[in-house]
Formats: C-alpha cells, structure tokens, sequence
C-alpha cells in the first residue's frame, strides 16, 4: 500500500489543484447521498395517501430528532401537517410533490456541477504530471553518458518516455479517486447505513474482508504481467526502430521475411500478454459487483423480514431507501476496484520510467567548476587508462596512454580496429570519463571544468554525419546562437558546400529530410563541416571525416577539412593514411597502447606496424 501512495509524489507541484479536485468531489459525494435521502419524503407521501394516517402524523407531534430515522419522522410529521391544514388536501399534496421534484432537480444539479468542477482540476494534473514526468526523462536521456545507451534499447526508452508515462498519468488519476473520492462516498454511505440500521450493515462488514483479499491477489498477478508487458511494448518498438533504420539493408539481403517473423514473435508475446492483464483487469469490476450483489440480496432478505414485523422501527419507506443507498456502493465500490488495478498497472510503468530518472550518471559537473574559457598551450593525456564494464566482465580499451598535443598541431591516430583510437578521442569531449589516469587543458583537468565549458572548445566530424531533420540553414547553425545567414553561408563556402546548397529547391531553406536522407553522403559530411567551422572551435576532433566518400568526392572534402584545421589543433582518426601524411605526429595504437609515434617519414623509415599498414593500403 505505501508503494501505491507513492505514485501521489508525481502530484508534487500541483496540489493546489489536488485539492480543489477533492474538495468539489467530496460535494460532489455529499450531494449523492443527499439526493438518495431525499426518496424518503416522494415515499411517504405516495404512501401516506389517507385522510386517517395523516391526521395520525399530525397528532402524534413533532418527534425529537435523535438518528437519521428521527430526521426522516420529522419530515413526515411537517408534510403531513401543510397537507391537513391545507383547504384543499389535493392541492396540498401535489404542491409538494412540485417541490421535492424541484429539489430532486437541484440536488443532482448540484451534485454533476461539482463532480465536473473535479475533473476541471485534475485534467490539470494529468496532462501536467506527464508533461513533467517526459521532460525530466528528455533532460535525463541527454545527460546519461554514451555508455548507457550502450546497454540500452533505444525503442525501449521511447517507450518508457511514451506508453509508460500515459500509464502513470492513468494512474495518478485513479490515485486520486482512490485515495479521497470513492473511499470518503463509502464511508459517509456507511456512516448513513449504521444510522439507519446497525444489524444489516454489521453484515456487509462481515463480507468486506473475504472480498478484499480476492481482489488483493488478482491485484498482485495484473502488476507482474504489466510489467512484462511494458517490457515487450519496449522491445516492439526497438525493432520498429530498427526497422526503419536499416531497411536498405534489410531490401539489399532479402531479409524482410526473416525480421516480420522476428516482429510477430515478440508480438504475439506481447499481445498474450496484454489479453492476460485486460482479462484480470476486467475481471476485477464485475466480480466485486457480483460480490455486493450477493450481499444486497442476503440484506434484502433479512432486511425485508424486520420491516415486515409489527411495531419494527424499520419502516417501509426508510427500508427502501436503505436499499437503495446500499446499492450505490456498488458504484463506488467498482470504481475504487479499478482505481486500485489501474494504480498496479501504473506502479510496474513508475518501476520502468524510474529506471531512467535514478540512472547512474558517470559524467558528472563538478561541484566547484575551474574556469576554462580558452586553449592556449595544450592537451595532455597522463596516464590514461579506459576500461568497458559489461556485467562481471571488464575489457580494457586503453591501457597506459601518455600523450601531449600541443596548441595549433595536427595529431593522427591510426591502427586496427579495436585499437583504441575512438576511445582515446572520446575521452576528450567527456563522453566517458577516464578509469585511471585524467586529461589536462592548459593544466587544467577537464573533470573539474564544466561540461558546457570544455565542449565549447572543441567540434567534431564524424563518418557519419549526424544531420536532423531541418532545413540546411538549421543543421549548419546548429548549437550557434543567434547566427546570421551570412555567417551560414560563409561556413558553407569554407566547406565546399554553398554551390551544391544554392542549387537545392530553396537553398539554405531546404528540409533535408531525417538524417539528412535528401542529401548525398558526401554532401551530409560537407554541412557537418560547414557546422564545425561556423562553431569556429580552437581544437577539432576528426573521426575517419572521409573514410566513407569517393574518391572525387573524397578531394572535395578533404580540401573543407584542410581549410577547417588551419590554425586549429586537430586530432584525426583516419584509416586511410594518405590523408595525415603532414600530421605533425602519427600515434600507432594497438589493443589499446601506444606502440610507436613520430612524423609519416619517421614511422616509415622504422618499418614497424605503420609501414605495413602504409604498404598494405599502397599495394590495395
């Protein structure tokens, strides 16, 4: 139960509306009952039909008002004496009838205009819990290092930040209901019941325990199966992102059998095991129904055969509204049943969205950042050792890496793949932290400056161009603020692009599609270059910038990058080596340690692991 209490944290910030939302429902409530309460008067004066009785009502005065059933006599006596003292007793009766009916009107007026103003607040809860809930999801997904997502299916996320945070908005709702609307309606409704008649209702106490546990337990299986539910809803939609993404090469290797019978085998998991938790939620509803149903027609039973006595206090009337009233537990009942499965289903979706929000963050700013506003000598790795963790199982990237770059030199790193050389550029942006040793600006460590700070100073061109889908001018000015067009244009130009883009249906202005799909490849790179010189950073990071192009294309870009590194400290990582002959220093790695370092002329006359990679490529 103190898991289910703890989905009401999501409300933190909007309890004002909360409590607007409970205070019109416990009107809302109120004025229920008291529609119900108003039967008895329409009974007894349908019932009460004779001269003889009412003038009985009459002389046998006004009852002091003890109980609920002295309210009820009271009513009686005070209709009775307008009707008697009425000159026509038709009239008088029918004027009544008039007005309870016009009371019966405003009651339930009432009662729907509170219970609207209710859901006119939480309305605001709902869709502003969630919006909070996705935005503190969006900002987690951007500050968990790359490692996470390592790990991670990137459908999964999307539909912890979708599907799951719907659920929790379900939830929060029901939460609501649950906690204050449908248990205070029970208790004031039992509260009524008691004062009318402690013997019945005592029975529907004996009853309530044996219906709580059934549903406690269905309650515990719906959470289970929830959850495994989410976690397939996560995995369809990682597959329908894989999908989309590689449906070239899925086309290219007649592979579009083998993934749909991928797709509907998790499916059809998926789909037994939503079948499996709408079964148990639908049947929780109808079972608690049939549950007090039973127990109505037992109270029935029993009830009539007092009424039926002579001289029992429980009189016709007052045993029909009785009835009555109980029977609109069956309402309430039903909902708070629904409102507790919905919060079960809720929990297993909290469980999914927390796993996100309370992910470890490995990158960390530092509590008392050094400034770091500028490069003006160098970048030294002392130490540096990088180590992936994958379970109980640790693989060492880069072992030992001293190394120091001085301001305005071009730095190469070359080697197999697995060598080290991505890890040992990514170390620099922080996109994972060292696991021993530490990386230095200017003898600064960049732990202790802040993120925002240390990547100011630094662009980067990858193989793969990472382009969104926006117009042209977007993509380049991407992360600039407040850049002009001409400053776009002058990038563009810098990067051999503005002749290609001024071509384009509406130039700068053209949406290039997701990912840039519109373009080339060697046009995509062409504007992550032009993006990297309107940034106009001191150091550049260039991972294998053209490793992917043809060879005319290849010049083109290769002469945007010459431009891009002028009076720019540089590191490369490059397979082909034609392209870093004039690196003032080349780094062979190999399984993650420097093996041997120097100018392209020096590492050749070694005739080491460089000149066979050198004569490997010149032979190919």
């Amino acid at each position: 139960m103190k898991k289910v209490f703890g989905v009401l944290r999501y409300v933190d910030g909007y309890w004002r509306y909360a409590a607007l939302n409970i205070f019109f429902n416990l009107l809302s409530a109120a004025f229920n009952i008291v529609s119900f309460l108003a039967l008895v008067p329409l009974i007894d004066l349908l019932l009460q039909s004779t001269d003889i009785q009412l003038h009985a009502n009459v002389e046998a005065g006004a009852p002091p008002v003890h109980s609920v059933n002295d309210v009820f006599a009271l009513a009686k006596y005070h209709m009775s004496e307008y009707i008697v003292a009425a000159p026509d007793m038709t009239k008088a009766r029918l004027e009544l009838l008039m007005l309870i009916c016009v009371t019966f009107i405003t009651i339930f007026f009432f009662k729907n205009l509170f219970r609207y103003l209710a859901m006119y607040f939480l309305a605001i809860i709902r869709n502003g819990v969630v919006r909070d809930l996705r935005n503190k999801m969006y900002d987690k997904v951007l500050s968990l290092p790359l490692s996470y997502y390592s790990d991670e299916r990137k459908g999964d996320i999307m539909s912890r930040m979708t599907a799951d945070a719907q659920e929790i908005e379900w939830s929060i709702m029901s939460s609501l209901e649950m906690v204050f609307r449908e248990p205070i309606t029970i208790v004031v409704m039992l509260a009524m019941l008691i004062s009318i008649s402690p013997s019945l209702t005592g029975f529907v106490f004996l009853s309530a325990p044996l219906i709580v546990v059934i549903l406690m337990i269905i309650a515990r299986r719906l959470k289970k199966s929830s959850g495994e539910a989410k976690e397939k809803l996560g995995l369809l939609q990682s597959l329908m992102e894989e999908t989309l993404g590689g449906l070239r090469v899925i086309k290219a290797f007649n592979a579009e059998g083998k993934v749909g019978r991928r797709f509907r085998k998790v499916n059809e998991l998926y789909t037994r095991l939503m079948v499996r938790t709408y079964r148990r939620v639908d049947l929780a509803s109808p079972l608690s129904e049939t549950m007090i149903v039973a127990v109505l027609a037992v109270i029935i039973y029993y009830g009539g055969r007092i009424a039926l006595a002579p001289g029992s206090d429980l009189t016709g009337s007052i045993f029909i509204v009785y009835i009555v009233l109980f029977s609109q537990l069956i309402t309430p009942a039903r909902q708070f049943t629904a409102a507790y499965f919905n919060v079960q289903k809720g929990l297993a979706s909290a469980e999914r969205v927390n796993k996100v929000l309370h992910a470890e963050i490995a990158v960390k700013e530092p509590e008392h950042p050094r400034e770091l506003q500028s490069f003006t000598k160098e970048i030294e790795y002392r130490k540096v050792s990088f180590a992936y963790v994958r379970g109980d199982k640790t693989g060492w990237a880069l072992r030992g890496i001293n190394l120091k770059i001085g301001k305005g030199k071009t730095i190469a790193l070359v080697g197999q793949s697995g060598s080290g050389k991505t890890t040992l550029a990514d170390l620099l942006p922080r996109f994972y932290d060292p696991t021993e040793g530490e990386i230095l600006i200017d003898g600064i460590p960049i732990h202790a400056a802040r993120l925002s700070d240390l990547r100011h100073l630094l662009g980067i061109v990858t193989q793969e161009s990472i382009l969104f889908n926006d117009t042209v001018f977007g993509n380049i000015a991407f992360g600039v603020e407040n850049a002009t067009m001409e400053d776009v244009i002058a990038a563009a130009k810098v990067a051999n692009a503005h002749e290609f883009i001024s071509e384009l249906p509406d130039g700068y202005h053209t949406n290039i599609g997701d990912r840039g799909g519109k373009l080339s490849g060697g046009q995509r790179q062409r504007i992550a270059i032009a993006r990297a010189v309107l940034k106009n950073p001191p150091i550049l990071i260039l991972d294998e910038a053209t490793s992917a192009l043809d060879t005319e294309i290849e010049r083109l870009v290769q002469d945007a990058l010459n431009k891009l590194m002028q009076n720019r400290t540089s590191i490369i990582i490059a397979h082909r080596l034609s392209t870093i002959q004039h690196a003032d220093e080349i780094i062979v790695l190999q399984r993650g340690e420097i093996i041997e370092r120097g100018t392209h002329q020096e590492l050749l006359a070694q005739g080491g692991t460089y000149k066979k990679l050198y004569d490997l490529q010149i032979f190919v």
